[in-house]
């Protein structure tokens, strides 16, 4: 590829990706002479798409990189943990573990190959799920349409107000399980593009996340128009959660927090082994 090239960036149409990727998008860093395009679409179509290898650079669930890694690396920057707090289980009544782990409730999640997914059946196995679009969900439940439903984005800081329950918290769970935050999806990049290729993206995808919470609240500003009805100050806060100082680097913990996620997800039987591997940092 020549210096000018033009490299899709793939990413979920929510305030925390738009306020990551605000400075690639106005073009306030240096690119090192590449031209980014972006594509948006929900995680679980971008999985989808990822393991069809449509994608060369894409936001993707921890849990479907399990099936990606022999063809993706993962990004040093970019990701989203939930750190004591993530994914929701929500109904309209009190649920106990007991009546999700046997089937006796149906939960309705966001994709089968989220991690929210992933956590939902490493902390309720034997659950009874069915699948819809994430932002689907929510008024599903609050109509009497689902029994329960697996709560993503800007759902888990809203269902109250919709006179839900909540019957777990999976970040929460998690780090009362483990003592690590629960990773929820990651930046990847295809080994195909090679080492100088890979380095130039990283190093310009870094510099936007930097910028981006240098620059907070014309991030913020920029990502409003993303938030799906959230108020500044609730879209502020929802980004706080996933864009923080995980995002700008994973680190000794956050490396050991995604292997450990991979490592229990192989053990319950529910994805291949797999050991993570990302791009040199710098």
């Amino acid at each position: 590829m020549n210096d000018s090239a033009v490299i899709t960036v793939a990413h979920s149409p929510d305030s925390d990706d738009a306020f990551m990727f605000y400075a690639l998008a106005e073009g306030k860093v240096d690119t090192e002479g590449l031209v980014f395009r972006h594509e948006l679409s929900d995680i679980e179509s971008l999985n989808r798409r990822a393991l069809a290898s449509e994608l060369a650079v894409t936001a993707v669930s921890f849990h479907a990189y399990a099936y990606l890694a022999k063809r993706y690396l993962l990004l040093p920057h970019g990701a989203s943990f939930g750190d004591g707090y993530g994914p929701v289980v929500v109904a309209r009544r009190s649920l106990t573990r007991n009546e999700i782990a046997d089937g006796s409730v149906e939960v309705t999640s966001p994709g089968e190959r989220t991690t929210a997914h992933l956590a939902l059946r490493l902390w309720a196995p034997g659950v009874r799920t069915c699948l819809a679009r994430f932002d689907e969900i929510l008024p599903a439940v609050a109509a009497g349409k689902a029994e329960a439903g697996l709560l993503i984005h800007e759902g888990q800081l809203t269902f109250a107000e919709e006179g839900l329950a909540e019957i777990v918290d999976l970040g929460r769970w998690w780090k009362n399980e483990t003592g690590l935050p629960l990773p929820l999806g990651g930046n990847v990049i295809a080994r195909e593009l090679g080492p100088e290729l890979i380095g130039r993206i990283s190093r310009a995808l870094s510099r936007s996340i930097e910028y981006a919470l240098d620059h907070r609240e014309d991030a913020l500003s920029h990502a409003m128009r993303y938030a799906r009805g959230l108020d500044r100050s609730k879209a502020d806060r929802f980004v706080g959660m996933y864009v923080n100082d995980w995002t700008r680097s994973y680190g000794p913990k956050g490396r050991q927090a995604v292997q450990t996620l991979l490592d229990r997800g192989s053990a319950a039987g529910l994805i291949p082994p797999v050991k993570a591997e990302y791009v040199e940092e710098g």
